[in-house]
C-alpha cells in the first residue's frame, strides 16, 4: 500500500464515521474520532452482514485493499450506539 492509497482510505474512513457519528449524535472528538469510528465500523459493519448473510453492497477498491462503504457506516452507527450507552452524559 503506498502512502497516496493510505490517504485515500483515511479520508474515506474519517467521511464514513463522521457520517455515523451524524447519524448517532455521537459528538465526542474531532476528526481523528471520526477515522477511527469509520476503521473500526468497516471491522464491525462485514463481520455483522456476514453473521446474517447479508452481500456486500458498495465497496471500493484502494489498491489491494477493499473498503466497504456501507457496512463501514452501519458498523460505525452500532459502535457509536454502544460508546453513546456507555459513556457518561455532560452535566449542564
Amino acid at each position: 500500500m503506498t502512502v497516496v492509497e493510505f490517504v485515500v482510505l483515511l479520508v474515506i474512513a474519517g467521511v464514513c464515521g463522521s457520517i455515523a457519528q451524524a447519524m448517532v449524535g455521537f459528538t465526542r472528538g474531532g476528526c481523528l474520532v471520526s477515522v477511527a469510528l469509520g476503521f473500526i465500523g468497516a471491522l464491525v459493519g462485514p463481520m455483522i452482514a456476514g453473521s446474517l448473510g447479508l452481500p456486500e453492497l458498495f465497496t471500493l477498491q484502494i489498491g489491494d485493499q477493499t473498503f466497504p462503504i456501507i457496512w463501514s457506516i452501519i458498523g460505525a452507527i452500532v459502535v457509536g450506539l454502544i460508546i453513546g450507552l456507555l459513556s457518561p452524559r455532560p452535566r449542564r
